[in-house]
Formats: structure tokens, C-alpha cells, sequence
């Protein structure tokens, strides 16, 4: 039998949209809430101790403590040719990215990055960024055809 399981993380971070016709061309922040689903089979072997988990909530944790929050959390984040991008000597928390920093894109990188680094014995099949109480964008495997 195959499980999908969820862990979930939030993260503040800002960002602006060159060239965008709206108040998001200016830096702005949000509290963002991320959610990353694998799919596998629960481990049967009693001698394990993640025996009954597809893998261990824990590990999924390090992954994106390591992987993915230093790269957004407390981030300002900028297209690389940005008004803005000026300012980056000045702070360390600036990252300038190679994409428009949206919600959508923001999702694609996360999860190029964590398709690089999925847990033995489990597939990355859904990611979720919040990016406010009512607005976020979804990735699903099953539409993924790049």
C-alpha cells in the first residue's frame, strides 16, 4: 500500500515584481506556509526504527531546514536585473534569483531543489506555497511534464 505524507513549514520572506502593473513591483513581504507530500510505502521491517513510517517526519525536517530555509526564509528576494538589486552589498539576507520571484516560481525552484534529495523509497508528488490567507500555488507530479 502506498501513503502520501505531508510536513508542513512556514517562512517569512519579501520580494518585488519588476515590471509588474500592481503594488507588488515594490518590495513587500509575506508569511509564507509551505507544504511538501511524498508518496511510498510504509517500512515493515521491525528491526527499523522508522518501521510503519514512509520516512520519518524528522528527516523530511532536516532536508528542508538545510535545503530550502536558507534560501528563502528571511530572504529578500530579487530577479537579477531588478531595480533593486543595488542594494545587495548592503545585506546578506538578498538573494537575486534568475526567475520573477512569484509564488509560482518560488514553488518550481523548491521543488527542482527537493527532487534532488527525495527520502529512499519515496517520490516528491505535491508542493504547496502559501503565499497569503488566500492566494498560493500548487505542483503536482502528475501535471508535471517538463
Amino acid at each position: 500500500m502506498k501513503v502520501r505524507i505531508t510536513k508542513a513549514f512556514d517562512f517569512e520572506a519579501a520580494h518585488a515584481l519588476d515590471g509588474y502593473d500592481g503594488k507588488c513591483k515594490d518590495i513587500h513581504g509575506h508569511s509564507y506556509h509551505l507544504e511538501m507530500t511524498y508518496l511510498g510505502s510504509p517500512k515493515v521491517n521491525p528491526a527499523l526504527s522508522d518501521c510503519g513510517m514512509v520516512v520519518d517526519f524528522g528527516h523530511i525536517k532536516k532536508i528542508i531546514k538545510k535545503k530550502i530555509l536558507p534560501l528563502f526564509d528571511h530572504c529578500l528576494i530579487l530577479r537579477k536585473d531588478s531595480r533593486f538589486h543595488q542594494i545587495k552589498p548592503l545585506n546578506e539576507r538578498i538573494r537575486l534569483v534568475d526567475y520573477q520571484p512569484t509564488c509560482e516560481n518560488m514553488l518550481i525552484e523548491i521543488v527542482k531543489i527537493l527532487q534532488g534529495c527525495q527520502p529512499e523509497g519515496t517520490t516528491l508528488v505535491k508542493g504547496f506555497l502559501r503565499e497569503t490567507a488566500n492566494s498560493y500555488a500548487e505542483w503536482h507530479i502528475e501535471d508535471y511534464s517538463d
